[in-house]
């Protein structure tokens, strides 16, 4: 997921001026309309053709939005929201040759060159193009040029706009696209209609350009009877309806929008602040999309109430947990590779900017029945460690696959020694193919597979766990393919810090059982033996020591294997953005039967630091005493299977 543009919103009344530079016969004492910068958001198209697309609200709707009076501070007002940086592709010479660009392509023509344009358009076959094609963002700059009197670029951007409206009458919803993108093509027409008062220094639109308030009526007749529910295309849809209503002084529109919201926010935001798309990217997107929420009723004059700002708060916890070492958020879901933003006064701001500001939040493990553990050493206050020097972790568990989730369920990210350790394998983009569905199963986690398996898409159980003061311990249980069932243990280690994964299966059928460790692409692994692989990056301070103990299984031939770059089957590879795929070494811990114990053990050291070990039964407990960079302790699994750290 790219979100284009800052990621900065003022919860509240806030104007922000675009009167730097000049257009063409501009007065010089017009400034042009105000921006109030929306969330940028999602780059990807997130609509299925031929499905609802619609997520129903099944939880209680709040009840406190818009029920108590608000004294405004200005007159009511519905701001421009900008045009989430697709603008900055497209300059005012582009729209005047009628050509559009996007992401990673070329400018394509899409019209005569006149404004007359062919909405059909998709050349590089790719959804995310043709639905930002239609929502008309890319008129951006022509709109904002238009807003401070430049009369050329107003003639140019109406004509294209009324172009659409012309030949896309409602009700558009057969066409995915022009469906997806109606909020943000709603978003455009208003502030089409703001420039055009703006530009021409007038109260009220010339009959020449009624057409622009038809087009919203329309809009939002289509928002009307096309609600998306309760998810950020639904909360979207929510504002820029109510965007008409404030507009156009409708207030059934106003209130409908109201109630959508209270139904929305939820289920949206959970009562533990974890949001429903199995994203940390869209939760990241979320929280500010309920910030615009918040906004955009203050300023036309209703009471936002409670209920949004408190699940705000929650999930401003789960995003500072879900944050790591480095600054960034874990990779799970549709998630590129993003920085956590530092909200100020937010648990967020400590994290974002890696302890710098802000105050040291409170919590170090986050468990969540969404399906999230979210864990690490400390918050950098120890000065050995700084935050940089401390170790996270996720693990994700819960609720089958949906929205913007993976196959991801057991599936582990840790960073530690100021470095990614262990990785997701990202984000690839919807029209990626084949890559796509590697990104999205779960070959493409650290997980135990199936291969010979179709894999399902399971409900996972968090069956226990316990925090302690240097170690963690969990354990989950599935079922990833028919007959077949897994039972992970994790437990993770301060002081030293490492991680011990103890991964059994069983089937009813012969299978080929595989415990994955992607690691980041710019490391290089070796296997040493049929127990031991070592990944370091050329030149770094740090190295990952792999390793698996033989436990109730002997090690076969080929126990320990690495895939990189492989295309047949895909294996080895890592998207940090959608539109970039890395080659990335992935271990594979090989066993095969009815059966499978793999216990492995993740050990990050300086890069001369070495690990040994050595194991001894005491009755019917199994130790593994381990020496790491001179620094020893033992993790033990007791005779009734569990792993906790002995020593």
């Amino acid at each position: 997921m790219r979100f284009r543009g800052t990621a900065v919103l003022a919860v509240g009344i806030a104007v922000v001026l675009l009167g730097a530079g000049t257009a063409e016969g501009e007065p010089r004492d017009n400034p042009g309309i105000t921006i109030v910068p929306a969330p940028a958001d999602p780059e990807q198209a997130q609509f299925v053709p031929g499905a609802s697309n619609v997520v129903p609200a099944t939880a209680p709707p709040a009840t406190d939005i818009g029920t108590a009076r608000l004294q405004a501070l200005a007159a009511p007002h519905y701001a421009c929201p900008g045009f989430s940086g697709i603008e900055a592709t497209n300059p005012l010479a582009n729209l005047y040759a009628d050509k559009f660009a996007w992401g990673p392509y070329a400018a394509y023509k899409v019209g005569t060159g006149g404004g007359n344009i062919n909405w059909s358009l998709n050349p590089y076959k790719n959804a995310s193009w043709y639905m930002w094609f239609h929502s008309l963002r890319w008129l951006g700059q022509g709109i904002v040029a238009a807003g401070k009197g430049d009369l050329t670029a107003l003639a140019r951007v109406n004509t294209i706009a009324y172009d659409w409206y012309r030949d896309n009458p409602y009700s558009w919803k057969a066409n995915v696209g022009a469906w997806e993108s109606t909020m943000h093509r709603t978003n455009v027409l208003i502030c089409l209609r703001q420039a055009i008062l703006s530009g021409l220094q007038v109260s009220a639109l010339p009959a020449s350009y009624a057409w622009v308030d038809a087009a919203l009526l329309s809009h939002a007749r289509f928002l009307t009877n096309y609600w998306s529910g309760a998810w950020n295309h639904g909360t979207d849809e929510s504002i820029a309806l109510f965007g008409v209503g404030c507009t156009l002084g409708r207030t059934d529109y106003k209130n409908l929008a109201q109630q959508r919201l209270a139904a929305g926010i939820t289920t949206s935001i959970d009562a533990q602040g974890s949001t429903n798309e199995q994203s940390t990217g869209y939760a990241s997107f979320n929280y500010s999309l309920w910030g615009r929420a918040i906004a955009v009723l203050q300023n036309c004059g209703v009471d936002p109430g409670t209920t949004i700002s408190t699940r705000r708060a929650l999930l401003a916890k789960w995003l500072a947990l879900a944050t790591n070492s480095l600054g960034k958020l874990h990779q799970l879901g549709d998630t590129e590779v993003q920085p956590t933003y530092p909200w100020s006064g937010t648990p967020m701001e400590y994290a974002g900017s890696l302890g710098k500001s802000g105050t040291v939040p409170p919590w170090r493990i986050g468990v969540y029945s969404n399906g999230y553990v979210f864990g690490r050493t400390g918050w950098g206050t120890d000065p050995a460690r700084g935050f940089t020097g401390e170790s996270t972790y996720s693990i994700r568990y819960g609720a089958a696959r949906a929205f913007h989730g993976h196959l991801d369920h057991t599936s582990i990210t840790y960073t530690a020694r100021g470095r990614d350790i262990i990785v997701d394998g990202g984000y690839a983009a919807y029209n990626a193919g084949a890559y796509r569905t590697w990104a999205v199963s779960p070959s493409a986690h650290s997980v135990l597979t199936t291969p010979m398996s179709t894999p399902l898409n399971p409900v996972t159980r968090l069956t226990s766990y316990a925090v302690k003061d240097t170690s963690e311990s969990y354990v989950l249980a599935d079922a990833p393919a028919s007959g077949v069932s897994r039972v992970r243990s994790v437990l993770v280690l301060k002081d030293p810090d490492l991680m011990v994964v103890w991964d059994r299966a069983s089937a009813r059928t012969a299978q080929a059982f595989q415990t994955l460790w992607h690691l980041p692409p710019d490391q290089r692994a070796t296997v040493y033996s049929r127990t031991t692989a070592v990944a370091m990056a050329p030149g770094d301070s740090t190295r990952t020591i792999l390793f698996q103990v033989p436990f109730k299984q002997a090690l076969p031939a080929g126990a320990i294997l690495i895939k990189q770059a492989q295309t047949n089957p895909i294996q080895g590879w890592q998207y940090p953005t959608s539109f970039t795929r890395r080659s990335a070494p992935t271990l594979l811990l090989a066993r095969s039967g009815k059966t499978a114990s793999i216990l492995s053990f993740v050990v990050p050291v300086r890069s001369t630091g070495t690990v040994t070990y050595s194991i001894h039964q005491s009755g019917t407990t199994f130790i593994v005493n381990l020496n790491v960079g001179g620094r020893r302790t033992a993790i033990a699994i007791s005779g009734g299977g569990s792993l906790y750290r002995a020593g």
